[in-house]
């Protein structure tokens, strides 16, 4: 079993399902323009994708284990961005949206019942979201330098991860603003150890050329899909992934270069809030 992989093949997810995040229609009323959602979700089809989401993982042979109900709000729904996971254990994070502040101590304590050790934390003035950290590799680590994660929450990362890993830093652009919901996974996602989906024109230069150096495929998304998140897919296997319905070229072109593409509905559950099947996701175990 591994931490260090975001492609190796997942056998054991933690989720939070819509009824545990959202709660109830008076919360949903009085927290999402705050939190900048694109619109109130509807809690009761919400938990209709939540439960179809879980089932379409069971599916494919994952084990979904539900986050236990919480009162930090309804981003906490989206269980990747509290915690980044290594072959230590889990690295509590220190979220750049302060709305978000209470999250990580809550999912380490799930984490914690669930087996999972503590590796350390990221403290102020440092920041970090798991939305801006993915592995391309078990010795190769990328994250994103933006409004949710800063230098100094870098820092701490490389120092909890250790000497064996390769840390690359990449820089995001301001793009809509600090507001925004915008992490690296916004603009890369692993779909195997030589395969990752991304979208070119945000990306700076010189990781795109990293990324073809180490001998990456890149499957590129086209420019009118990449606003419904079609760059954020979750691999469930190498070239086995699963993404938010509604963007068939980049379906097509994830084919093209042999991926499996199973798709789930998430009006709700991710196109309001900004939050793609990686946001929703916290892998636990995978091969």
């Amino acid at each position: 079993m591994t931490y260090q992989s975001d492609v190796t093949p997942l056998q054991r997810v933690l989720l939070r399902h819509a009824r545990d995040a959202f709660l109830d229609p008076a919360s949903v009323a009085a927290q999402w323009r705050g939190l900048g959602y694109l619109g109130p979700p509807d809690v009761d089809n919400a938990c209709r994708e939540s439960d179809r989401l879980g089932a379409l993982l069971e599916s494919m042979g994952v084990d979904v284990v539900w986050a236990p109900p919480t009162d930090t709000g309804l981003d906490s729904i989206y269980v990747r961005d509290a915690a980044v996971l290594c072959d230590g254990g889990n690295i509590r994070c220190r979220m750049g949206k302060e709305a978000r502040a209470r999250e990580p101590a809550a999912l380490a304590a799930t984490l914690s019942d669930l087996g999972v050790s503590q590796r350390g934390e990221v403290e102020a003035p440092g920041t970090l979201e798991g939305g801006d950290v993915t592995w391309l590799a078990p010795d190769w680590l990328a994250v994103g330098s933006g409004y949710r994660t800063n230098p100094r929450g870098i820092d701490r990362l490389r120092e909890l991860v250790g000497d064996g890993v390769d840390v690359t830093v990449v820089p995001l652009p301001h793009w809509n603003g600090p507001g925004d919901v915008f992490h690296l996974m916004s603009v890369v996602s692993p779909l195997a150890e030589d395969l990752v989906l991304v979208y070119s024109p945000l990306l700076p230069v010189r990781f795109r050329e990293l990324l073809l150096e180490r001998g990456m495929g890149l499957v590129e998304v086209p420019g009118p899909e990449f606003g419904s998140m079609a760059c954020n897919v979750l691999a469930v296997a190498p070239r086995v992934a699963v993404a938010l319905e509604g963007n068939p070229e980049t379906r097509r072109r994830m084919e093209a270069a042999g991926v499996d593409v199973r798709l789930y509905r998430g009006m709700e559950i991710s196109v309001k809030g900004c939050g793609g099947p990686t946001c929703l996701t916290r892998p636990l175990e995978r091969a």
